[in-house]
């Protein structure tokens, strides 16, 4: 069905005149987010609005108000009965702003027509100190992946400092971080039991300051962990990085501690989190009333990019065990995998199917790391007592249960629906838990079954995988497997690939800049690279985001677990000259490859990048010939089907201990 063929009473009111149809004379909840309301299980404000609907409350969203005017956005649906519910959207709207290195992005994916200017820097704190004027009674529930990781002191790229906790920048009343449902259901349930919102100071997984001389609620169950406080933090970089072990590792604990930390005049209060969500509770939240479509206010706007994007996708799973340093997934939807039942999957495959301008394609199905559906603890006692922030780093966790059958079995019997061309697997996967090399306990039939599958029936083309950098010691602070294992899994792919005649893509992702990532390690990452056949497309220069290792090491210099000292590429030059040997085959970097390398232990790499002969032409049995003489192209382009290497050749990529 259409948005046109739809009653607008199927989506949440964003109106006063909506609001007035369905016969409410006040509001319970307000929901103020920074992104165009799309009614999409994939979309956080129409979760959190579908949630509180499902609790029987009178709930509107006022998406992307204007800031800048009389703030009539703000007024016209007036003040709601319990708080309001403010959220960024489903960025930081910094990172939404603005690249790696400080340029203003020139479109915005989630605001119609792609518009770049319906949505503030600092987009929570603007929205609620606005509001704290207006209705200075009101409470303010802060949510969102803004408030989420910016719930502690924490460095700040944009501004280059130390900010406090974003209660104490935006003047929130509460925070709710990680994934929201579960948290906010209490409170609903409290608020309707007659509970003041002041006194909401014992629902797990919110954060709420409280002036010093009040001092701290008592609660038996848990245990107090105190972190440095947020003034000591601003004179001692140190201290700040000590502070984010804890953070992390109770973020990740089922038995976490309560965190204080100290903020000026008031004690911030971190409640411990709630246990990763069920089959059933997660089901319950993708299967709510969405019409997975833009409010019809929107057909006339433009189209916006990251609706088009996931329009027709398919959300298996949350969380991500991986823990890599330099991403925040874990820190906002945890370590622990949250899966959702075939059942809800396939419903929902279902309904994308009776879209109107669905053609047969389902563009991806997957979480934030495509293959973790199911996977989770053999023995959930043993997961209970742990708080390693990675169950694969830096080996596969004996407990863990890698096995990719239940993936598998999905994505056949997706397959199996007759209104299905294709469903594809858009996002990237996790190469190393595919890799016998390194998840030495994976069964190795599993592992082929779920590759072939994958291959033959999933990828368009194009599979994207992370190996993120070639060097041994910037691989081990990133929390990422030697890229000796990327070398195997790429064997594997190549194998499944010339198998099945397929002529398929891999793509892989890199990042330069990281903490502990020296120039040199970059001029081994562009040989070695296209060594293996690859002219690099997919790479970012690192950007420091709050709550994560990597951007603790970018602004402290030291390494939160270890507190020991790290080099750190923070000036321009050096982050361009980083990124620019990704490109060693545009014209204009030939000579200043040849200029940066000239004189240097790293001189004879030279040769290998600025060559018109193709390194791999020595190591391949004329194999990159063959493919010369049929596509007169030497490098890279489809090279993989011809390039498979002798028995035991080494690579020229430089002495980081990859072969």
């Amino acid at each position: 069905m259409s948005t046109r063929e739809r009653p607008l009473s199927a989506w949440l009111p964003i109106t006063k005149k909506e609001v007035e149809e369905r016969g409410w004379g006040e509001l319970d909840v307000i929901l103020i987010t920074g992104d165009a309301y799309i009614d999409h299980p994939a979309f956080g404000a129409a979760v959190i609005g579908r949630i509180i609907q499902s609790e029987g409350f009178r709930v509107a969203i006022i998406p992307q108000p204007n800031w800048q005017d009389d703030l009539r956005d703000f007024k016209k649906l007036g003040a709601p009965k319990l708080f309001f519910a403010v959220t960024s959207g489903n960025m930081d709207s910094m990172v939404n702003h603005y690249t790696a290195r400080m340029r203003r992005r020139s479109n915005d994916a989630y605001s119609p027509g792609g518009s770049n200017t319906l949505r503030p820097d600092y987009a929570l704190t603007v929205y609620t100190q606005i509001l704290k004027k207006l209705y200075p009674e009101v409470p303010i529930l802060a949510g969102g992946i803004e408030a989420s990781l910016r719930r502690v002191t924490h460095y700040d790229y944009w501004k280059d400092e130390l900010m406090p906790n974003i209660l104490e920048s935006s003047g929130a009343d509460l925070l709710v971080y990680g994934m929201g449902e579960k948290p906010l259901r209490e409170i609903l349930q409290l608020l309707k039991k007659g509970v003041p919102f002041h006194q909401l100071t014992m629902v797990k997984q919110t954060a709420y300051q409280r002036p010093v001389d009040d001092g701290i609620p008592k609660n038996k169950k848990w245990k107090d962990l105190e972190l440095n406080a947020h003034e000591v933090c601003l004179v001692d970089k140190k201290a700040f990085a000590s502070n984010f072990k804890h953070v992390e590792q109770e973020s990740n604990s089922v038995q976490a501690k309560r965190i204080i930390q100290n903020t000026y005049d008031k004690n911030l209060i971190i409640n411990p989190p709630f246990e990763t969500m069920t089959e059933k509770e997660i089901d319950f939240a993708f299967d709510l009333p969405y019409t997975r479509l833009p409010h019809p206010k929107y057909n006339k706007k433009g189209p916006i990019p990251a609706y088009d994007m996931i329009k027709f996708s398919i959300n298996t799973h949350r969380g991500c065990f991986g823990g890599c340093s330099f991403c925040t997934i874990s820190a906002h939807q945890g370590k622990f995998i949250a899966s959702r039942s075939e059942e809800s999957i396939l419903k929902e495959v279902e309904k994308v199917t009776e879209m109107p301008d669905f053609k047969g394609y389902l563009s991806d199905i997957a979480g934030p790391s495509a293959n973790m559906y199911k996977m989770k603890g053999k023995v959930q006692s043993i997961c209970d007592k742990c708080s390693t922030p990675s169950c694969i780093h830096p080996v596969v966790c004996d407990n863990l249960d890698t096995s990719h059958k239940p993936m598998t079995d999905l994505y056949r019997k997706i397959d199996a629906n007759p209104k299905i061309k294709k469903a594809f697997v858009g996002s990237g996967i996790r190469y190393d838990l595919l890799t016998k090399s390194y998840n030495k306990k994976g069964d190795q039939k599993d592992m082929t079954e779920y590759m072939e599958q994958l291959q033959t029936r999933h990828v368009s083309g194009r599979l994207k995988v992370a190996p993120e950098h070639t060097s041994d010691d910037t691989l081990k602070v990133m929390r990422k497997p030697k890229f000796e294992h990327f070398h195997s899994f790429k064997k594997m792919y190549d194998k499944i690939d010339e198998k099945f005649n397929l002529n398929q893509k891999l793509i892989p992702y890199f990042i330069s800049s990281h903490p502990a990532c020296k120039e040199e390690d970059m001029a081994n990452l562009a040989a070695e690279t296209k060594d293996m056949g690859f002219q690099l497309e997919q790479v970012q220069d690192f950007t420091p985001t709050p709550m994560t290792v990597a951007t603790v090491i970018y602004y402290s210099g030291y390494h939160p677990y270890r507190l020991e000292e790290y080099y750190v590429p923070k000036t321009k030059k050096d982050k361009e000259n980083q990124h620019r040997f990704f490109f060693w085959y545009k014209p204009e970097n030939k000579q200043w490859i040849r200029d940066r390398l000239h004189g240097t232990k790293q001189a004879g790499l030279i040769n290998t990048l600025l060559s018109k002969a193709t390194p791999s032409k020595k190591r391949y049995k004329g194999k990159a010939d063959k493919f010369i003489k049929k596509h007169g192209n030497p490098n890279n382009q489809g090279m993989e089907k011809y390039m498979k290497p002798k028995k035991g050749g080494k690579g020229k990529g430089g002495n980081n201990g990859c072969g």
